[in-house]
């Protein structure tokens, strides 16, 4: 209690706000990449620490992109807050905050800068130090490379979300996504985690390893969405012959099933329908009782039965009227 009473008391010191006196400020001016990081990096850093780096771009005309290397990890934040320990992002020309990051479960993501200089602030109080810290490599870009280019232009996010969901694999999704380096992004989606990273849920419940399984995601996108499989059907109810006996008496076809409840954001009803279907036949044995004589007439005979060879959701209602 009393170490917690000392750091509520320490704690104003350190609240959010700007830097506006240039003293506190490290200029550092960018005609290559290269990179900034808390000190001792990439062990525990020192406490009561406050550094603010201003990157500025010799070319008014070029922005900056910060990455955050995979190490990273500061104190935990307190009610989803990062208050003691942070490291905070702003771009000089608004005066923006563009994000303020801490304890160690994600990796932060890329920011850019909106003109030619973008700000990073480092704070630790005098408490509980943590290890490794954080460093964060910058590069040059045009301002065409800077323009967000993750989403297929002027496409809404309704849509896109729509031609997502009817993609087959991780793969698919990556590609259309980003056709100029879906393969580097596929990879980093492998990429083994840092063991100083928090894991995820579905490792801490033995699903998955701690690299990605892409397997496993695409299978699950199979098995529960719209796509054919395997049935079990009566045959003397799938071909209406009550006067028959049937060995086997059920066989497994292919029929449409999965979900389609999401399908559409505008559908009371979507249903899962055949789009193609093909007919087989298959040799079974029929026990059929003859009028007027003992015992039941025994053949081989090939049933037709229909099987759907792909799939698609339909919708059948409409909420806007």
């Amino acid at each position: 209690m009393r170490l917690q009473a000392q750091r509520q008391q320490i704690a104003p010191s350190f609240a959010p706000q700007r830097v506006q006196d240039s003293q506190h400020e490290k200029i550092v001016l960018v005609s290559f990449n290269g990179s900034i990081h808390s000190p001792k990096f990439p062990h525990a850093y020192p406490r009561s620490t406050m550094l603010v780096w201003r990157l500025i771009s010799v070319d008014e005309n070029v922005r900056i992109q910060l990455t955050f290397d995979e190490k990273f990890g500061l104190e935990d934040p307190e009610d989803d807050t990062c208050k003691y320990d942070f490291v905070e992002i702003e771009d000089p020309s608004d005066g923006t905050i563009l994000g303020r990051w801490c304890g160690s479960s994600t990796v932060p993501s890329k920011q850019v800068s909106k003109g030619n200089q973008i700000r990073v602030r480092f704070v630790s109080d005098e408490y509980f130090p943590s290890e490794p810290g954080f460093c964060i490599h910058y590069t040059l870009l045009t301002p065409q490379q800077a323009e967000p280019t993750s989403l297929p232009s002027s496409v809404p996010l309704e849509q896109l979300s729509e031609t997502v969901a009817r993609l087959e694999t991780v793969e698919d999704v990556i590609r259309y996504l980003e056709p100029d380096r879906w393969q580097m992004d596929i990879e980093d989606l492998f990429r083994p985690r840092p063991s100083w990273q928090l894991l995820g849920k579905s490792f801490i419940h033995g699903r998955k390893s701690r690299v990605a399984d892409l397997s496993l995601l695409n299978e699950e996108v199979r098995l529960y969405s719209c796509t054919p499989r395997n049935y079990s059907v009566s045959l003397r109810e799938e071909l209406k012959r009550t006067d028959s006996i049937f060995w086997p008496s059920c066989l497994l076809v292919k029929r449409c099933g999965g979900n389609c409840a999401c399908c559409t954001h505008y559908c009371n009803d979507c249903q899962c329908i055949p789009t193609k279907v093909t007919k087989k036949y298959h040799e079974v044995l029929q026990l059929k009782q003859r009028s007027g004589v003992k015992g039941l007439q025994k053949s081989l005979t090939d049933v037709p039965l229909e099987h759907h060879e792909e799939c698609a959701c339909l919708c059948s209602g409409n909420t806007e009227g």
